[in-house]
């Protein structure tokens, strides 16, 4: 009986996996009386706007991550340091001023997936001062955070950012590039 109903419940799960492809796929290829606009296309008009700042963070940037161990090697005094994990350009993010929240200036939202019904935040970046120091918090699952100190380059419309972390005798630091994809100074010159 139990064998019965765990196959009719494995198929009924089956069935409603691929029931939600196929209206996917149906969804695409429909034709709209209307233009129609995805989430990527919006966030990227929304930055275009006329009213955008060249001094804020706001935008659509490309993140880069460097992760170095630094320890002393087995059996000696002598301590090395050497890169563990690198990955180039790994993910697409748009960062967008929050003006709801006052525990947060902006917010991170990850551009990686295509046509979700929503879309998580993922990180949270707040001003230390005046100067281009910032906070960020990375929100990860189960509630946990990683907090990165990141510097803003104007001049270059890069966000740099450090978090390090002791493990044992040795100390890992990662490091966090954002580089601004859109828009870029040039755009916003010529909009004006």
């Amino acid at each position: 009986m139990k064998s019965t109903l765990v196959i009719v419940l494995l198929a009924i799960l089956s069935t409603a996996c691929s029931m939600e492809k196929l209206y996917t796929m149906k969804q695409s290829r429909k034709v709209y009386p209307f233009e129609q606009v995805n989430f990527h296309e919006l966030v990227q008009r929304y930055m275009s706007k006329e009213n955008s700042s060249i001094g804020t963070i706001e935008g659509i940037y490309s993140v880069s991550i460097v992760v170095t161990k630094k320890g002393k090697v087995f059996m000696s005094s002598v301590e090395k340091e050497r890169i563990i994990e690198r990955k180039e350009n790994y993910s697409k993010v748009a960062i967008i001023r929050d003006a709801g929240d006052s525990n947060r200036e902006y917010f991170e939202v990850s551009l990686d997936n295509e046509s979700l019904p929503s879309y998580s935040v993922r990180g949270e970046f707040t001003r230390m001062t005046e100067a281009n120091i910032l906070i960020y918090n990375r929100l990860e699952p189960r509630g946990k955070t990683s907090t990165y100190t990141f510097t803003y380059d104007y001049s270059r419309d890069i966000l740099e950012g450090v978090r390090k972390e002791n493990s044992g005798q040795a100390e890992y630091t990662y490091n966090l590039t954002y580089i601004k994809l859109h828009p870029k100074k040039t755009e916003i010159t010529e909009n004006n």
